[in-house]
């Protein structure tokens, strides 16, 4: 049986801190000690002011709650550095948590172990963050109670604006943040249209917890990133166009240094289909002109009108730009 008290108090906390709930038989045996001591300990906690909130029944237990205060929070060496490192990205990555991430990072430097400081100080002054242009900025409030309905699987409800500024109203499953080209998308299982969607988290407003639980679904992709992806890809926007290309999928994929907003069929083992949508037609012009640049033989089956007059444009200043 332990009896170092507050190290015993310590490992308390922090496992409570690791899962929503714990029953009071897994606290008992990872501490080492009997029920009548574990809750003599959960309540040394309750009067340093942690809210730890206990349940009966089959699925009762043990669960650290939101308070009026923060507590501290207690992190491992690799813990606290991955925290330290996060922060440092995010502070410089144009994801609309900026300035909260920098205060947190100051914060958390001032208590960092001079051990834990030359580690910090190597990949924070070695590394760099280039923050996409007009990102829109996020709240991150908004954010921590989509993450706390991912995390507890909560119900959330909000109004969101899709791109053609149409209101709706939305009770959704959430499932994954995901942040992607400056935005923080939300994947989310939508029972009223029996599907899977992605919500950008700027356009939504009025998001609230419904205190509604419910069962996981499995997301048909390997990971919310690839689901994100191939959102994308199967989307149609204002401006679209479909190029023949004689190259493999592979060859055009690893060719072109950017996300390709669209998809890319491979219809032979040397030739592929490209099928590109965006609200940007510069975006859709862009990756024209670079899978061109590839040097392979290419023909635009088909372009929405105005990508078809820019693609022209294009070639023609090129071919100007050929005369000596």
């Amino acid at each position: 049986m332990s009896t170092d008290l507050p190290g015993r108090l310590l490992r308390l906390l922090s496992l409570l801190q690791t899962r929503r709930t714990w029953s009071g038989a897994e606290l008992a045996q990872r501490l080492g000690v009997t029920d009548r001591t574990l809750r003599r300990d959960i309540d040394r906690l309750r009067a340093l002011d942690y809210p730890v909130h206990a349940t009966t029944g089959t699925a009762g237990g043990y669960r650290l709650a939101s308070g009026q205060n923060l507590p501290p929070l207690l992190l491992d060496d690799e813990e606290a550095l991955a925290t330290a490192i996060a922060l440092a990205t995010a502070a410089a990555a144009g994801t609309g948590t900026e300035d909260s991430a920098l205060r947190a990072l100051t914060k958390l430097q001032r208590v960092l172990p001079a051990r834990l400081r030359p580690q910090l100080a190597a990949l924070t002054g070695t590394t760099a963050a280039v923050a996409p242009r007009n990102a829109p900025g996020v709240d991150p409030d908004a954010l921590a109670v989509i993450a706390a309905g991912c995390r507890d699987g909560e119900i959330l409800a909000f109004d969101y604006r899709n791109r053609g500024d149409e209101p709706t109203a939305r009770r959704v499953e959430p499932h994954r943040l995901v942040a992607h080209g400056g935005r923080w998308y939300l994947i989310a299982f939508d029972p009223s249209r029996d599907d899977w969607r992605t919500f950008r988290i700027d356009r939504m407003a009025d998001l609230r917890p419904t205190r509604r639980a419910f069962a996981p679904r499995d997301l048909p992709a390997p990971d919310a990133a690839t689901f994100l992806l191939r959102s994308f890809a199967h989307a149609t926007y204002r401006h679209t166009a479909r190029l023949s290309v004689g190259l493999s999928a592979e060859e055009v994929c690893a060719g072109v240094y950017a996300t390709i907003p669209g998809d890319v069929h491979a219809h032979a083992p040397d030739a592929c289909t490209v099928a590109l949508t965006a609200e940007s037609v510069e975006l859709v012009v862009q990756i024209v002109a670079a899978i061109a640049a590839l040097g392979a033989p290419m023909a635009v089956e088909q372009a929405s009108e105005e990508v078809g007059r820019r693609i022209r444009e294009l070639g023609g200043l090129l071919v100007g730009l050929g005369t000596p």
